[in-house]
């Protein structure tokens, strides 16, 4: 079970803006934090990728970040709905230090076409290499 402050729990307001026939989102505590789609399913994965990356980047950058005002202490605006969207901040972490990144290298070409002839995986090797060299 995650520690309690690695569960956030922030909440956003949603609203159908009729003129973009789009679903808007936004939270009230994390000014900028704010998202779109297409219908609701759509508003509502965009939200809280919206909320996680907002909040990972706040922590990575050591930008503080309010706290979320209690959902019973939410003032809601006519046409809009109040929905609660959670994190767990521990599992994005563990998520975000095992993603693969893209890394781009420079081998001579004669290298490079002995390995594609044998159809070697360069990212594999690469991988490999490097878990070898670092001793992980």
């Amino acid at each position: 079970m995650a520690a309690k402050k690695d569960l956030r729990i922030y909440p956003a307001l949603f609203h159908f803006e009729e003129e973009d026939k789009l679903f808007c989102v936004e939270y009230p505590d994390l000014p900028g934090c704010v998202t779109v789609g297409e219908n609701m399913e759509i508003a509502l994965r965009r939200a809280k990728e919206a909320l996680e990356g907002f909040l990972y980047s706040s922590e990575q950058n050591g930008y503080p970040v309010a706290p979320p005002t209690p959902l019973e202490k939410m003032s809601v605006p006519a046409g809009h709905i109040l929905v609660p969207v959670s994190v767990r901040m521990d599992i994005l972490r563990e998520e975000m230090a095992n993603r693969s990144i893209t890394k781009n290298v420079t081998i001579p070409a004669w290298l490079n076409k002995m390995a594609m002839e044998q159809k070697i995986n360069f990212s594999s090797t690469l991988q490999e290499a490097l878990r070898e060299r670092l001793g992980v």
